[in-house]
């Protein structure tokens, strides 16, 4: 009975982590942006709208972006 709680534990851990992956865009200049969740690309406006480690929306133009990394 025991394992099949720290199967289920382990199982739930797993999925909820897996949900919330962090990102790192890095920009032209240099300047390093960490990001909760997947970055947003809108082809539309050209714009890459994303949530901050604070929790605040926020959008950067996509030509000032030269790559977005999973962490």
């Amino acid at each position: 009975m025991r394992y099949v709680f720290g199967a289920a534990a382990l199982i739930l851990t797993m999925l909820v982590s897996g949900c919330s992956s962090d990102y790192v865009m890095a920009t032209r200049e240099g300047k390093m942006i960490m990001t909760q969740g997947k970055p947003e690309i809108d082809e539309e406006t050209g714009l890459v709208k994303y949530t901050d480690r604070s929790g605040h929306e926020l959008q950067i133009n996509s030509d000032e972006i030269s790559s977005i990394v999973e962490r």
